[in-house]
């Protein structure tokens, strides 16, 4: 037996529950970690509330991402044996499999070397952040050395992660938070520009950075009514990324200007890159050779123990964070 996380309804995070459950042997394409660390991820306060893309299978499970030693594979696996120390990446459905526990199984595709010089908390760090940003910006948007790329919420560890994978290929990053609270961190964390959403008009400042040309690319996880002053700020044939609903607004096209502008607004998640091999493959090693050179960091902003998970939540859901949130276990 083993100690796990669940909840029985939706809600808010008290209805995360302690539960001990049997976690068995790892069946084919499967890996028994033992859990050091777990990474939370905005995705599973929604799943956990009910406002996900899927709908919680109840009595559910929870989470995704997080770090451990491997206890055991199952048949048909490569790549990774007992005693490795491993990442787990996001890469399946929380209905399937779940990582907020002391012991889980997870599927073997979403398990990954642990990358050199990360010890366990670091590498529950990085890789939803870094796949995340990867796969809008490198894969889809080409984002190449002198486009300007507007980050709306900057201090979260995908915003961290998106300034620098910019400023690895010559990009300029303009990061955006909504008060002046954070400015100074994010210049620190390498963000070119930064602006004040509530403080500072967000158009003028990105056309007085780039000179009227305006951003190529827009990574936004907030949505709503801001798309519009994002579209703004946008240069023609521009693209506009939109990866989360955190404002929880309607998030209309902005027609007429998208018509003059000639931009595309599209949804985009992690499962894009993901559920392709050859762009996961490409990724992963994307990722791998930031970090070895330096220029990826593990951003953390805080850490929970285990019994704190309804407490981690709450703080997830506060919006103070700078960087990824993780609970190590036991």
């Amino acid at each position: 037996m083993t100690q796990a996380i669940r909840f029985h309804e939706t809600g808010g995070p008290e209805v995360l529950r302690y539960e001990d459950v049997e976690v068995g042997e790892p069946g084919a394409g499967e890996v028994r970690v033992q859990v050091e660390a777990i990474g939370l991820n905005r995705a599973e306060a929604m799943f956990r509330s009910g406002a996900y893309l899927e709908d919680p299978k109840l009595p559910a499970g929870i989470g995704y991402e997080g770090a451990g030693i491997v206890e055991a594979v199952g048949e048909d696996v490569t790549g990774v044996a007992a005693g490795d120390a491993v990442s787990v990446i996001p890469a399946f459905s929380m209905n399937d499999y779940s990582f907020y526990a002391e012991r889980a199984i997870v599927p073997a595709h979403a398990v990954t070397p642990r990358p050199r010089g990360l010890d366990a908390v670091q590498a529950s760090a990085v890789w939803m952040p870094f796949l995340t940003a990867y796969g809008a910006l490198i894969e889809i948007g080409e984002l190449a050395a002198g486009d300007a790329v507007i980050i709306p919420a900057a201090s979260s560890s995908v915003g961290l992660a998106a300034i620098e994978i910019a400023n690895r290929v010559g990009a300029i990053s303009i990061a955006a938070t909504r008060t002046s609270a954070k400015v100074d961190e994010l210049k620190k964390a390498g963000a070119a520009h930064v602006i004040a959403t509530e403080e500072q008009d967000v158009a003028a400042e990105v056309m007085r950075i780039t000179e009227n040309a305006g951003a190529r690319v827009v990574f936004d996880p907030v949505a709503g009514s801001g798309v519009e002053t994002l579209v703004d700020a946008m240069a023609p044939a521009g693209i506009l990324f939109v990866y989360g609903a955190l404002s929880g607004e309607p998030t209309p096209f902005p027609l007429i200007k998208g018509l003059n502008k000639a931009l595309t607004m599209r949804g985009y998640t992690l499962f894009e890159v993901i559920g392709d091999p050859e762009r996961f493959a490409r990724g992963k090693r994307f990722v791998t050779d930031g970090l070895e050179a330096g220029d990826f960091t593990a951003t953390v902003s805080r850490t929970f123990g285990f019994a704190e998970m309804v407490e981690a939540h709450r703080y997830m859901e506060s919006n103070q964070q700078f960087g990824k949130i993780v609970v190590t276990v036991p």
